[in-house]
């Protein structure tokens, strides 16, 4: 039996992409999920899939720049299933672009979203992980937090926000209440390049999707090895990236 199974997992950003296919990979394995995101039809969808297959999923509409949206998220786990073992934090924008246009409105939404969002989702768990005794924080970070390069210093500023938060975050919660893992993923084949505005720097990171980017599904698997893990055992972080990405 699967470590996973009887887990109740909530995800946000779960309408597609990795948050789907978290979603998806950690129902096979015996997880209740609880699916968050603003496309309430791609959740219907989602959900409907893991059920067809047997597994449990229900579905909460979630804006992460909403306080109150978090703390509705992972009330319903609790209300659903009794529980939350695992925030899977997964939503994020990429309003990414030479800083030199100074679009201050995708700076801030990528705050709100990538940052603020993270911080809502900690504000909402935390205490029913501390009331419980044990619960799991994890977020998708990602590789340009580790390799700052040009058009995505905002973006990567928000990502490396994250990581600095989880960190202390950590050593505030060394009596085995909590684990936090951040996973970094590389080019994965998703719809994060939507959110791109500036239409070079979009069409450039979709050619690099197109040629270099793994499935999201590789990315769930690797969030499912954290989770699969002993309760005292912490997998801090993960990165994962396409074999033949630079």
């Amino acid at each position: 039996m699967s470590a996973i199974e009887g887990k109740v997992v909530a995800i946000t950003g779960a309408s597609s992409g990795i948050g789907a296919a978290t979603a998806r990979v950690l129902a096979e394995r015996g997880a209740a999920v609880v699916l968050g995101a603003r496309r309430t039809e791609h959740l219907a969808e989602v959900a409907t899939g893991i059920g067809d297959h047997g597994g449990r999923a229900v579905t909460c509409t979630t804006d992460v720049t909403r306080r109150e949206d978090l703390d509705r998220l992972v009330g319903m786990a609790v209300e659903e299933f009794g529980r939350l073992d695992v925030l899977v934090c997964n939503a994020g924008i990429s309003k990414i672009g030479p800083m030199a246009e100074l679009d201050v409105e995708g700076w801030s939404a990528m705050i709100d979203v990538n940052l603020r969002g993270v911080l809502y989702g900690i504000a909402a768990a935390l205490p029913v992980f501390r009331r419980q005794g044990r619960g799991h924080l994890v977020t998708t970070v990602s590789t340009s937090g580790l390799k700052i390069v040009p058009t995505q210093a905002v973006y990567a500023g928000t990502k490396n926000a994250v990581r600095t938060l989880l960190e202390g975050l950590r050593q505030e919660s060394t009596d085995g209440v909590l684990r936090t893992t951040s996973v970094s993923p590389g080019f994965v084949s998703t719809e994060l390049a939507d959110s791109i505005d500036n239409p070079e720097v979009r069409a450039q990171i979709q050619r690099n999707m197109a040629e270099l980017a793994i499935a999201p599904e590789a990315v769930a698997r690797a969030v499912a090895f954290a989770i699969e893990q002993p309760d005292d055992v912490e997998i801090g972080d993960i990165t994962i990236r396409p074999t033949v990405q630079g």
